[in-house]
């Protein structure tokens, strides 16, 4: 053992799990981008270690171009797809894998470091195993949405890639709430009530991800291109056209946006409603501002959901409302963690040196 065995976790802790946040944010973005460029089965097979090194020459290429050609969806949709279009669908799909395997390193080394270190242990270090577990589980739930589309109809099921990013949404809070318990231990001063509130609404935000997962999966953004109502209805009259009725909160399309829409309604409303009780309280200025910060990102996502619809899903402006949602459900972590908890990890000076 080192020399020094700080008791309770440092800065440098905080710091590498804020990191760790930003990678898991930008895997988010880019896996936005390439399921709106129809990349995400370009590259066929799962190899965890070989798959780390793209090709390097034009032999290479020739070699995955062919691997690619065998699947179902050059077959039916991009048979006459040249080699440097396969390219620009290969790298998003690769560079999405790479940050996947980016972040696995990035947590496991420095988590290693800090346990040998002392500076994490007891049920933080449990905690934070978990989180890597939690890693590893989301590459193999990555690859069975991948191989749902390797198919005879080359369609990823939109019920895995709403666990896909689901998994990325709950990775994604649980190192941020970790950290923020490192950083800034709840202060208090809100009620009980509130505190609740705070993180039902951070519950809402997740389950609202889940409906765009689902929306993006059937391509419900394609359709209904009107706001406020759906080709003139509030609630168009195929919402119950599919038998049995409960596969249409999957597979219709005016179901699946119906319910995006009332969701979004729904947050809009309860973050109002947030944002005025907690500057109304006796919470802490920090509580303030990230209801402050909660209130912006939520009028802005509804703007680009908004416009995302209208203009028929625009791939930047489709990537800038899935990055808007993550940024939505951070502020709204970040709130209920100023609000109330639970929990926080002191920092302490380093305990006297070993003899």
């Amino acid at each position: 053992m080192p020399g020094n065995t700080p008791s309770h976790p440092s800065r440098a802790v905080a710091a590498w799990l804020f990191a760790c946040c930003a990678l898991v944010f930008a895997m988010v973005v880019v896996g936005g981008v390439t399921r709106l460029t129809h990349s995400g089965l370009s590259i066929v097979e799962w190899q965890p270690v070989a798959g780390a090194i793209p090709p390097l020459d034009e032999a290479d290429w020739q070699a995955e171009f062919a691997r690619y050609k065998t699947s179902p969806e050059y077959r039916q949709r991009n048979f006459d797809m040249s080699l440097a279009d396969f390219k620009g669908i290969f790298w998003w799909e690769f560079i999405h894998r790479l940050l996947g395997r980016t972040v696995g390193a990035v947590f496991l080394v420095p988590f290693l470091w800090f346990l040998w270190r002392g500076e994490v242990r007891g049920s933080l270090a449990w905690r934070l195993a978990a989180i890597f577990a939690l890693g590893g589980l989301q590459g193999a739930v990555g690859w069975l949405m991948v191989k749902s589309g390797l198919v005879d109809d080359p369609r990823v099921s939109s019920v895995r890639l709403a666990a896909h990013l689901g998994l990325a949404f709950a990775i994604y809070g649980a190192i941020l709430w970790t950290a923020l318990a490192i950083v800034a231990p709840p202060l208090g001063g809100a009620s009980r009530a509130l505190v609740r509130a705070a993180r039902a609404f951070a519950a809402l935000v997740f389950a609202m991800a889940l409906t765009g997962a689902l929306v993006a999966g059937i391509h419900a953004g394609y359709a209904y291109n009107t706001f406020p109502t759906m080709d003139g209805n509030w609630i168009p009259p195929e919402v119950l056209l599919i038998d049995p009725w409960w596969k249409n909160f999957v597979y219709n399309m005016a179901t699946v946006q119906l319910d995006h829409r009332l969701l979004a309604y729904t947050i809009v409303a309860c973050a109002a409603l947030l944002w005025r009780k907690v500057l109304a309280s006796r919470a802490s200025h920090l509580a303030c501002a990230w209801a402050n910060a909660l209130a912006i990102a939520v009028a802005l996502q509804v703007c680009a959901g908004i416009a995302t619809l209208l203009l028929r899903v625009p791939v930047p402006l489709a990537a800038i409302h899935q990055a808007g949602a993550l940024v939505v459900f951070t502020c709204a972590l970040g709130l209920a963690h100023a609000l109330g908890g639970p929990g926080g990890y002191t920092r302490k000076a380093a305990s006297t040196p070993e003899v």
